[in-house]
């Protein structure tokens, strides 16, 4: 069956015929066959260069062999076997070693659970129950995050199904304010146990911070005994060889892993210091358990990603990005459009809009229009990123200088006939 047809078949089993909802545009999503280095080749006989790379985790490329062989050589003596490993061990080493908060690891199975079981463990150890996020991010579809902004900061249900009695618990404000969170913290003080943060929104695109905001975080937790956690599940070991801690020189007190880390398989993990960590089971009182967590596969899969990435591939990626973006800078103004482009390191974004963006309400404001019809227009002609603008997009290792010229004056005649 080719796609549309698929597409129809799945819609009578999958809510939406996806089983996400960030995979569904109209009129239907490709459905993917196989991938191999930066290619995507979908059931349709297609092919195209990949910066979406399965929303980030991607950053060796697809089927990159190490990983392949590891892999296979764990699925022949077991997938699963419900106690300890020694690569579970192994793996918690590298995490530790790469990481300047981190003193001590717990394996999830995503980025969803990793973030859920730090924001626990945090009400835990400050015996306080306010969470403060930043509108727009995205932090998992647990309850505790998928909170929008309400009066005064207090969190509204982002979804039906989460309890107001929930939802008033997070208090949600706007990125790269200093002044909300001077005056949310001034007044909440005692009630907040954590301010949560991904150092780059990359749920909204590809957001930073201010320069000076995540130190102004770390300043202002450490001052009212508020614990920082920086969630890392898109920026965790791509932005640099220690992450965003190393690459923004912020280390906060808790950290949450996912994608990367797994080398292509379902993988969280959170981390922190010794005195935090032991608090959870079975050292500790606050609960956390998992029959996949530390699987073997997943675990396999990380080892090998991380001994690969190292600081010449960073070097490597770096370079990658900034001739990208240099060359998207340069198809906008050639072209004397109005838009913002941004990322760094191996992300990068076009915000179909113009002017400074500080926060989800200035993303808010990009012409969705002709972002959809960029991305139908790139599609069309053999370029696939993630088909949102509150997307990121990300370069990975297996992207060679051909694939980015190649994409380079895709999206310059493709900006073109968007704006002709």
């Amino acid at each position: 069956m080719n796609s549309r047809e698929l597409f129809i078949e799945a819609k009578k089993y999958l809510p939406g015929g996806v089983d996400s909802p960030i995979r569904s545009f109209n009129p239907y999503p490709f459905f993917a066959k196989e991938a191999h280095g930066s290619k995507i080749l979908d059931v349709d006989g297609n092919s195209y260069i990949d910066y979406c790379l399965g929303y980030g985790p991607g950053i060796l490329g697809h089927g990159y062999k190490d990983i392949v062989k590891v892999v296979s050589r764990q699925l022949a003596i077991g997938t699963i076997y419900g106690t300890p490993t020694e690569n579970e061990v192994e793996l918690a080493k590298m995490v530790v070693d790469r990481t300047r908060c981190a003193e001590m690891v717990r394996f999830v199975n995503s980025g969803c659970e990793a973030t859920m079981s730090a924001i626990r463990l945090a009400r835990g150890f400050t015996e306080r129950n306010k969470v403060v996020k930043f509108d727009g991010a995205y932090h998992g579809c647990h309850d505790s995050v998928l909170v929008k902004s309400g009066s005064d900061g207090v969190g509204k249900p982002d979804s039906l199904g989460i309890p107001d009695d929930t939802a008033k618990n997070t208090f949600s404000i706007p990125f790269n304010d200093e002044e909300a969170v001077n005056c949310l913290v001034d007044k909440h003080k005692d009630e907040i146990a954590t301010i949560i943060v991904e150092p780059v929104m990359g749920n909204i695109g590809c957001l930073q911070g201010k320069p000076g905001f995540l130190k102004f975080l770390r300043d202002i937790t450490e001052e009212n005994d508020i614990l920082l956690i920086f969630d890392e599940v898109i920026t965790g070991f791509r932005l640099a060889y220690g992450s965003a801690q190393e690459y923004f020189n912020v280390v906060p007190d808790l950290v949450t892993f996912g994608k990367i880390l797994g080398g292509g398989f379902s993988i969280g993990a959170f981390a922190g210091g010794k005195e935090i960590m032991e608090m959870i089971t079975p050292s500790g009182d606050v609960y956390q358990a998992g029959t996949f967590n530390g699987n073997p596969i997943s675990i396999s899969g990380g080892i090998t990603t991380l001994n690969a990435l190292n600081h010449s591939i960073y070097e490597s990626l770096n370079k990658k990005g900034d001739f990208l973006r240099g060359s998207i800078v340069d198809s906008i103004e050639n072209l004397s459009l109005n838009l913002t482009p941004v990322g760094l390191a191996s992300m990068f974004q076009i915000y179909f809009r113009d002017g400074d963006i500080l926060n989800y309400e200035d993303v808010k404001k990009s012409d969705l229009d002709k972002f959809n019809l960029y991305f139908k227009i790139l599609l069309k002609n053999g370029v696939f990123i993630p088909p949102s603008q509150f997307e990121c997009c990300f370069i990975s290792n297996a992207h060679n200088n051909e694939d980015l010229e190649k994409t380079s004056n895709i999206i310059h005649d493709t900006l073109k006939e968007v704006f002709k």
